[in-house]
């Protein structure tokens, strides 16, 4: 026997009573109330009932007598010496007939469009085989600018634009050169090189003066760093003078 399918048994024979399953809750959108906030604000107050708010009358504006009719004219008084209008023509009066005039209109009008200019027809343009027409002149398909005694001249506000970015560039290109002008190598005259030349020489002799009156025996620490500044300072002169015996030329550059 399958042990997957249910044994039988008599307890199953009794008619048992069917139970429904309970209704999940109902479905409540969570934006219900924002929704619903939205468009009770959209709504005019107004729409059916009037404004909302009324501005109460006063008691002192109650509705008087006369007051919605129509106020007259102020009152004129009657000037007899006034003119007055031309009367009334007669039944007895009647108008000058017979008036007639020498111009040939027939005449006049023959000549008038025979010496006039005839009329340029309004250009126009057809985009489809059905014959649609349009205007020519604002479909930009006429060449109306390219006429102009403007056209092709650079506006002045492009020219004087021009003229302010040559002349700042001319001002930074003076700018430059002044300031390499300033930075400039400058060659030492024979004077000048043999002074220096003389002043480090002399320097070195006064160094290795003090140099030469130290005392037989280093035996603290101030006495050897004293030593050692004094053969690296006699070192760097002995430096200088070398280099400036071996160049006859010297270029320094000036300080800003």
């Amino acid at each position: 026997m399958d042990p997957t399918c249910w044994s039988e048994s008599i307890y199953n024979l009794i008619p048992r009573d069917s139970k429904e399953p309970p209704q999940p809750p109902r479905y409540t959108s969570i934006f219900k109330a924002a929704i619903k906030n939205d468009m009770n604000k959209s709504k005019t107050s107004m729409k059916t009932m009037g404004p909302a708010k009324v501005e109460v009358p006063s008691p002192k504006d109650f509705l008087k007598k006369h007051s919605k009719e129509k106020a007259l004219p102020p009152k004129k008084t009657f000037d007899r010496n006034e003119p007055r209008k031309p009367p009334v023509p007669l039944r007895t009066d009647h108008p000058v007939m017979g008036i007639q005039s020498g111009k040939n209109f027939i005449n006049t009008n023959a000549a008038n469009v025979i010496m006039g200019v005839a009329k340029k027809p309004k250009p126009i343009y057809v985009d489809k085989r059905t014959g649609d027409k349009h205007d020519l002149e604002p479909s930009g398909l006429l060449p109306k600018y390219i006429h102009k005694k403007d056209y092709g001249v650079t506006p002045e506000y492009i020219c004087k634009r021009k003229e302010e970015v040559k002349k700042a560039q001319e001002d930074y290109d003076h700018y430059i050169q002044e300031n390499l002008k300033k930075a400039a190598m400058k060659m030492l005259s024979g004077e000048e090189r043999e002074a220096v030349l003389q002043g480090l020489k002399k320097n070195w002799e006064e160094v290795h003066k003090e140099f030469q009156s130290l005392s037989v025996f280093i035996d603290s620490l101030t006495k050897k760093v004293h030593k050692q500044k004094l053969e690296e300072a006699m070192k760097q002169l002995e430096h200088d003078i070398a280099i400036i015996e071996k160049h006859k030329i010297i270029y320094i550059a000036n300080k800003k």
